[in-house]
């Protein structure tokens, strides 16, 4: 290693954020990215453990050590090459990433782990701002066709590997640009869309088609797909959010919050909404169902929307802020996680169930709410739930956020296809990505269910190397250790 005891001298420093009071004026990415010299500091401290548990729990498999290595003795090319070899999108998960390989570092059991993710964003933006990253087309053609139907991370990381091995490639995405969850989805905030944006360019300059505006089973029969391609994978998602079947809920006013951040993407980028249309939090009373990382970027959103007030309620109890006897390394543990969101303002409360909604005119005005405990346990020992006797209470609200997660894919193109589904309602695939249906193949949230983008990235590289392997026999790219 470049400094084999640089964690003895080097703490921790972690990520450097712009002003509260700057950054709720705009939507720009709240990070202020850190210069060569940090960044050589905290590579450092990667301390050569001999095993690498940090790459066991990256789903890339990314080769963390050793880009930290090449990051300490100044050998930046080598770090970005090496890191562009196992992740397509690097500058992206260095911004959205939870980081499950720093809760896997050594270093970690006794001390703050390496700043894993935010190393990988310096390497990245390095890369970006040198020139190394440069279009670099396949000089060879094999005369296959691939369609991709869905240009999230899985279906964008599945198209560059297929055409790096030489296929013709074309991305068909039903919005009216390319991106998915990456463009429609996560907030500006945390990641602009300029980033996106340059990486799209140099994948088109590689030969990659993209077809935006385009609802594959509607506008384009899967007649016509299977004509013209060898082969099709599915990166759709999985956009069927969980909703509340309680009394209240057709009030004007609840919404979901895949809608909500969408619209706030649309906003920022420029892209007209109606007014019947319109979903703002300015001078309203925001409520937010749902105490994970999207419910906190609603809280986002909504603090730049100029929201009256923010609350965000979660049905668990608050979690820990350090690992239990239940969570030991190297396991992800599941930890109390204040957010940037978190700290622009709002109130979260935890083990609150939501009864019902209350309204006037057809508008939501409260939600009747009771805590919850979770101390008892059932079978299996299972926490069971029990509403606490007269802990009934109110929470004003003219905008309610319904974050609670999503349940499967859409099925409408599924069914049309005749899919096999697993029983949640995503797609049924084998080890090889194939569906129940001849030279179809599954990838990402579609296939596995809602996940993290960096498992979205990993699903569409191995889904590559089994469509390449299917195409020609012998696979000329490598799967990530998740295959």
């Amino acid at each position: 290693m470049g400094d084999a005891r640089g964690f003895l001298t080097h703490k921790r420093k972690d990520t450097l954020y712009r002003p509260v009071c700057e950054r709720l004026e705009d939507f720009k990415e709240v990070y202020c990215q850190r210069n060569e010299e940090q960044s050589l500091a905290q590579a450092s401290r990667c301390m050569d453990c001999g095993t690498p548990f940090c790459n066991w729990g990256c789903p890339l498999g990314n080769y963390i050590p050793e880009w930290n290595n090449y990051v300490c003795a100044d050998k930046w090319e080598n770090a970005w090459r090496l890191l562009e070899a196992t992740n397509n999108l690097p500058e992206i998960t260095g911004r959205v990433c939870p980081a499950p390989c720093e809760y896997a570092c050594v270093l970690g059991i006794n001390d703050d782990p390496v700043t894993v993710r935010e190393n990988e964003l310096a390497i990245a933006e390095y890369g970006y701002a040198k020139g190394f990253l440069c279009a670099q087309p396949s000089q060879k053609r094999t005369g296959k066709k691939v369609a991709i139907i869905g240009s999230g991370p899985a279906g964008l990381s599945c198209a560059d590997q297929l055409n790096s091995a030489g296929h013709r490639v074309v991305v068909f995405e039903r919005d009216s640009k390319i991106g998915g969850i990456l463009r429609y989805g996560i907030p500006d905030f945390k990641l602009e869309k300029s980033i996106l944006d340059r990486r799209l360019r140099v994948w088109a300059e590689e030969g990659i088609e993209f077809r935006a505006n385009t609802y594959v089973g509607r506008d384009l029969s899967i007649e016509a797909l299977k004509v013209e391609f060898d082969a099709l994978c599915l990166a759709g998602g999985c956009r069927v959010p969980r909703d509340m079947c309680i009394e209240g809920r057709a009030f004007r006013g609840i919404h979901f919050a895949i809608d909500y951040l969408i619209q706030a993407n649309k906003i920022v980028s420029g892209e007209k909404i109606t007014d019947d249309n319109l979903l703002h939090a300015k001078g309203r009373r925001v409520v937010v169902i749902g105490g994970g990382d999207t419910g906190a970027d609603c809280v986002g959103v909504a603090n730049r929307q100029g929201a009256r007030c923010v609350i965000q309620i979660e049905l668990l109890p608050q979690p820990p802020s350090c690992r239990t006897e239940s969570m030991q390394w190297p396991k992800h543990p599941f930890l109390l996680k204040t957010s940037t969101s978190h700290e622009e303002g709002g109130e979260r409360q935890w083990s609150v169930m939501t009864k019902r909604f209350i309204g006037k005119n057809g508008c939501v005005e409260k939600l009747s709410c009771v805590k919850v405990d979770f101390s008892l346990q059932g079978q299996a020992h299972c926490p069971l739930m029990q509403e606490i006797p007269g802990s009934e209470f109110e929470i004003e609200a003219d905008l309610v956020i319904l974050a609670m997660g999503f349940l499967q894919p859409e099925q409408e193109l599924l069914k049309k296809l005749q899919l096999a589904l697993d029983n949640r309602g995503n797609v049924k695939t084998d080890s090889s990505y194939v569906t129940s249906q001849k030279g179809i193949f599954a990838a990402g949230d579609v296939r596995r269910g809602q996940s993290l983008v960096v498992w979205a990235i990993a699903e569409g590289r191995n889904a590559a190397y089994c469509i390449d392997k299917y195409l020609m026999g012998v696979p000329s790219l490598a799967p990530t250790h998740t295959c």
